[in-house]
Order: structure tokens, then C-alpha cells, then sequence
């Protein structure tokens, strides 16, 4: 009967809505935005067949109203879905608690629950057990209609060494060249960015340190969120996060277990699953105090998830880490400057125990001890080889030799004493003795951070990057939410190619992703809401450009300089929802929304009979909070640009020409 039913809706829209169909097939994406919108043209197609009309409506009064779920239902049943390679794809993606899946859901979480940002409990209508208060919502696709177009900046400010500067009409600055520090919501601000040509398909490197939705963050965030919404809010920003990306870029999302394998699936949903690069884990903690006593084993990493924006023109790099000697590197030449058919090898253990002034192993443990005596053997081995890295060396046993090589080996195997030495046009020589090569311990030793170690190429597990002393990098303090300006240092050198290259996180926090690129001379975009006054990011980028000397300052020789932009979101009905916040009684608040009904823009009004009749005042203030903040139109909550020269928003001439600037219209 069902399918019957789809069959007839299918016909019906193919001969009164052709738009419906892509090369005569029935698009369903397009359906689905349709039903979502309550879109009057899709309603009077349905209400033409009788069918569809007793299925999917229903009789209020003399009212017939749209059962827009049960529509979207059947519209989505894989049964009838007669292609079968596109009915085993649809069986396949996240889904939330409906049953629907992500990629087609078009919901839209605002802000992540913090102290300024509606739902008592935790964005979940059915949790009401928590005292905190979060102000903020998740949109329905029917709820929005503004919401993304690009919003007009005030507060216009420059940085540099000479201090801050207000901008004005008069300023000459150009944007398209400047660092970036935008304050604001991040979602409205990223749709905002997306719109500039000079942002838009131009970033290198996005790096972003969500919430990780623990219950326990110290970005002041309720970090306890219902775990659909999460996913919401993530799919949101990454969506248009994938469009600011060049088509060389690539993006590095740092999170915990609790959602790894989650936000795994969602973005192989949102970037596809043929761009992912790699998961890589990093060691932050020690099992050490407390965290011993946790059930199973002790948790001490975080993940970091690298998609790229297109696989075919990613660059992929192999960067080099600074390691411990290694002991297989045993053996020192000693007749380095002789023809090497005629080199005597000597053991290197041999010549640091000389060297320490003992005639063998048990002549310096009997001194020492044991473990204190091998741990003297294996400094002074290191010391040795790497004053003396081109002679000495470890041999190893090629896989699967070919070629001359092979001929080589053989040749070696039967003369053992024997050095064989074979020159190669641009390659280093083959060197054997016993059937095999000598690997110097030169070709170890690299500049990491300013000086001569030896070195190990990178892999996906991380465990080189202190977490310790992390208090007052930067000058500023927020230890457990902050990163280690090394770990960006690594993501940008993995990253990006140029100085100029373009980072971004818009989850800024303390600011180590705009630090780390401003003294790797990188430009970079910011973008934060939340505020952190003295701990946040215009706080340490200019300790930077004062010459700020912790973090990778020694490593990259940072002496200061640069300088950065900063705006903020032209606030409206967002700047009710902080008042409504701050409100500390219902009188107060009672008061504000009678400031509201003359310049806010409302969704819907409390009636006036419940207002005064003494309703509103048995509510608890949390519940009044909540009632006003859902009274506002999230549509306006930012000026929009088109919008900025109408009076009522009481922009400066400054304020609009600048945003001209900056959007380059």
C-alpha cells in the first residue's frame, strides 16, 4: 500500500513540480528541504491526491495540519528505493535518536552550552536535573531564515608593537593581509568568512579544539551535552569549515574517547571517507596520582582526527622528531679518513668504557652498580656518536635486495673481514661488511628546534610534547584547557608550506593556534565568543608581539613584532540574551522585556494576561530566563551586513565603512 502511495506522490510531483527531478530522476534531497520548510507549493501538490492527503494530514478545527515527520518518514523508507547500490549507501551513516541521519539533517545548534549562551539541564528537553541554566537552542531548518547571511563588525581595532588602535573610516588597512581575531558566534561568523574571496577556498590549515562533551572542560563551558546535539553542533561548523578550506588544505579536530569514534564517522560523512589522513594519538598525562585508581586501564591520551580537502592534491609530508640514541648504533670507524676498503671497525662500547677510564664492564659496574653503571655506558656511547656521527654506525640486513646489491651482499657474505664500497650516481654508496650496510649515524642527526639532535621520522602516536609547565605559557593561565604551543608547532610545519599560508581556529580559547602562527609568521583567523579577559587571545597575542619568550619562542627565534585585526559581531538580540543572563531577579527581567517589545525582534510574545496575572512571577527565575530567551527571534541575534545602514542598528560611519573594507563590497 505504501509504496503504492510513494509511486503516486512521485508521479503527481513529476507533473506539477518538475523542479523535484534531476535529469528525470526524483530528487528526494530536494523534497526533504521542501517538507522541512513547510514550503506552500509541496502542501497543495500532496492535499491533490487524496491519499496523501489522509496520510500525512491532519484536522484541527477547520484547520488541516501537516504531519511534517511522519512525511519525511516515508519520504526517507529505503523500501523503496528500487536502486540497489543506492539503498545499501542510504543503510549506512550516523544516525541520531529519530533514526535519521546526520548528512541529511538540517538542524542547527547554535552555541555549545556556556554561561552566556536554552535548556535547563543540558540541551535535553527531558533533563531537568541539573541548577545550571544554558541559553541556547537548536534550531529547526523551518526556524531559519537569516541566519547565515554575512554580519556587519564593529569594535574595529588593530595591534601592533606601538599598542592598540581604534580603526576609522580614514584607516588605511587591508584586510585580505592582516591577522584576523574575531569575537562572536563562530557558526554565524564562519558563514560570514565564506563570503570573503580572500578567505573562501583559501585556508591551508584549520585546527580546532572542540568542546569534547566530558562533562568536565575548563573553557567555562557546560561540557556535559546530549550527545545528538553534540554531533549536531559539530556537523554544523564542520560543514562550512570544509568550504573555507583550499583544495590543498586539510583540517586537525582535537578530541578525547568519549566521542572519538563518533565525530570519526561524522567526518568521514562530511569530508569523505577517501580524505581522511590519518588519527593520530597523543600522550598528555602519566598514570601517576588519582587517575590510578580509575576503573580499567589508566586514560592518558587524546586523539587528533587530519582530513584533508581533496587526497589527489594533498601534500603529504614526513617531518623528523628528536629521539634518544640508539644503541644499535654500536660500532666507530677508526681509519675514517683511509680508503674505506681498508677501515678497522672498533666497538663502540668499547671505546666509552676507555674512555671513562675503566678497563671493562665489570671493572665500572663494580664501581656503580649495576643499573647506575649500564645508564653510564649508554651516555657516554651517545656522547661519542654524536661527536663522532659520520663514523659511527649500525649495519642492518636490506629486505629483499636487488640488483647490485644483491650481487654485493653475496660477495660480502663470503669475504666476512672485508669492506665492500660501491659508488652511486646522486645516492650515498653501499657500504657492507657480512652481507651488511652500513647506516651512519650522521644521516640521524637533524636540526629540531634549534640544535643538533638525533632523530626519528614522525608517526602517529605522540609522545614527545610536555603537557607539564603549560600554567603560564603565553602569559596567559587557563593549564587545563590550553595546548602546548610545540604540538601546533608540529601541525603547522606538518600543514602548510608558507609563511603566509592561512590557519584557522574557531575555537580559540587561550589563543596557542593564533600564537604559535604569528610567530611562525603564518596569518591566521580566530574566532572566539566566550570571554576570557586577561586568559584569552588578544591578551597573548600581544604579550607575542611584545616579544613573548616562552612556548617555541627560543626554537623559532622569536623576538616579536606582527600585529593582528580585531572586530566583533555586531550584536542585537544577542545582546538581550546576555542581559537576560546577568539578570539577577524577575523584576529585572520584567523590566528588560518591556525594553525587548519596543527594539527587539521576537519569534513569538508572552500574552499579555499571563504576564500580569501573576504566572511569570511562579516560574523560577531560571524559567523565566529560559521563557524570555525563547521569545527571541535567533534570525537577528547579529546585525546583518545588508542590513547595517538602517537606522534602527545605530551603526557608525566608521563601523559601515569599515565592514566595506573588509568584505571588499
Amino acid at each position: 500500500m505504501m509504496q503504492n502511495l510513494y509511486n503516486e506522490m512521485t508521479e503527481l510531483l513529476r507533473e506539477e513540480a518538475p523542479d523535484f527531478f534531476v535529469n528525470k530522476k526524483f530528487n528526494k534531497s530536494k523534497v526533504s528541504d521542501a517538507a522541512y520548510s513547510y514550503n506552500t507549493a509541496l502542501l497543495e501538490i500532496l492535499l491533490k491526491n487524496e491519499g496523501l492527503k489522509k496520510q500525512f494530514f491532519v484536522e484541527a478545527g477547520k484547520t488541516l495540519v501537516f504531519k511534517q515527520r511522519e512525511f519525511l518518514q516515508f519520504l526517507n523508507n529505503k523500501s523503496f528505493l528500487k536502486d540497489s547500490y543506492t539503498e545499501f549507501k542510504n543503510q549506512i551513516g550516523l544516525q541520531d535518536e529519530r533514526g535519521e541521519y546526520y548528512r541529511e539533517n538540517k538542524d542547527v545548534v547554535l552555541v555549545f552550552p556556556h554561561k552566556d549562551c536554552v535548556l535547563e539541564g543540558g540541551q535535553d528537553k527531558e533533563d531537568q536535573k541539573r541548577d545550571e541554566i544554558f541559553y541556547n537552542e537548536t534550531l529547526a531548518p523551518d526556524e531559519i531564515t537569516m541566519l547565515f547571511a554575512p554580519k556587519a563588525l564593529t569594535n574595529f581595532k588593530l595591534f601592533d608593537s606601538k599598542g592598540e588602535h581604534l580603526l576609522n573610516e580614514k584607516t588605511k588597512i587591508d584586510f585580505s593581509k592582516q591577522n584576523l581575531i574575531l569575537k562572536g558566534n563562530n557558526l554565524l561568523a564562519l558563514h560570514s568568512l565564506k563570503k570573503i574571496k580572500s578567505i573562501a577556498g583559501q585556508i591551508k590549515l584549520i585546527y580546532i579544539d572542540p568542546p569534547y562533551n566530558t562533562g568536565n572542560d575548563s573553557f567555562h563551558y557546560n561540557d556535559k551535552f546530549n550527545h545528538s546535539s553534540w554531533l549536531t553542533f559539530m556537523k554544523n561548523r564542520l560543514e562550512v569549515a570544509k568550504q573555507l578550506l583550499s583544495n590543498t588544505g586539510s583540517i586537525f579536530i582535537h578530541i578525547d574517547y568519549i566521542e572519538f569514534a563518533y565525530l570519526k564517522v561524522l567526518c568521514d560523512e562530511v569530508f569523505g571517507q577517501d580524505n581522511f589522513v590519518q588519527s593520530i594519538s597523543v600522550k598528555t598525562a602519566t598514570p601517576a596520582g588519582f587517575k590510578v585508581v580509575n576503573p580499567g586501564t589508566v586514560n592518558v591520551t587524546e586523539y587528533i582526527l587530519n582530513y584533508c580537502k581533496n587526497k589527489k592534491l594533498y601534500k603529504f609530508k614526513h617531518i623528523y622528531v628528536e629521539t634518544q640514541y640508539q644503541k644499535d648504533y654500536q660500532y666507530i670507524v677508526k681509519n675514517f679518513e683511509d680508503n674505506p676498503t681498508k677501515w678497522q671497525v672498533a666497538n663502540l662500547k668499547d671505546i666509552a668504557i676507555k674512555d671513562l677510564g675503566f678497563t671493562d664492564v665489570k671493572e665500572l659496574k663494580k664501581k656503580f652498580g649495576d643499573e647506575a653503571g649500564s645508564f653510564i655506558i649508554d651516555s657516554k656511547m651517545a656522547e661519542i656518536a654524536e661527536t663522532n656521527a659520520e663514523r659511527v654506525f649500525a649495519s642492518y640486513g636490506p629486505h629483499k635486495p636487488a640488483g647490485v646489491l644483491s650481487e654485493l651482499m653475496e660477495k660480502s657474505k663470503n669475504s666476512p673481514d672485508q669492506i665492500f664500497y660501491h659508488e652511486r650516481e646522486e645516492n650515498d654508496p653501499f657500504i657492507l661488511r657480512n652481507g651488511r650496510l652500513f647506516a651512519f649515524y650522521s644521516k640521524k642527526l637533524r636540526i629540531v628546534d634549534g640544535k643538533k639532535v638525533p632523530t626519528k621520522i614522525l608517526t602517529d602516536f605522540w609522545d614527545d610534547v610536555s603537557w607539564d609547565s603549560l600554567s603560564f605559557e603565553g602569559g596567559v593561565k587557563l593549564k587545563n584547557g590550553k595546548k602546548p604551543e610545540k604540538l601546533l608547532k608540529r601541525i603547522v610545519e606538518l600543514a602548510t608550506d608558507n609563511e603566509n599560508d592561512i590557519v584557522m581556529d574557531f575555537h580559540l580559547g587561550s589563543g596557542t593556534t593564533a600564537a604559535v602562527a604569528h610567530k611562525m609568521k603564518r596569518r591566521y583567523i580566530g574566532l572566539e565568543q566566550l570571554d576570557y579577559l586577561e586568559n584569552g587571545s588578544v591578551t597573548r597575542l600581544k604579550n607575542v608581539i611584545d616579544g613573548d619568550t616562552t612556548g617555541i619562542s627560543q626554537s623559532v627565534n622569536w623576538k616579536g613584532g606582527g600585529s593582528f585585526a580585531y572586530a566583533e559581531l555586531k550584536q542585537y538580540n544577542q545582546q538581550y540574551m546576555d542581559d537576560i543572563e546577568k539578570a539577577k531577579d524577575g523584576k529585572t527581567l520584567k523590566k528588560l522585556y518591556e525594553q525587548m517589545k519596543e527594539e527587539a525582534f521576537f519569534r513569538i510574545e508572552i500574552e499579555h494576561e499571563k504576564w500580569n496575572n501573576g504566572e511569570f512571577e511562579k516560574l523560577t527565575l531560571g524559567e523565566q530566563k529560559q521563557l524570555l530567551c525563547e521569545c527571541l527571534d535567533k534570525n537577528h541575534l547579529y546585525v546583518n551586513l545588508s542590513e547595517m545602514a538602517d537606522a534602527e542598528y545605530k551603526m557608525s560611519k566608521d563601523d559601515i565603512a569599515l565592514n566595506k573594507k573588509f568584505y571588499d563590497i
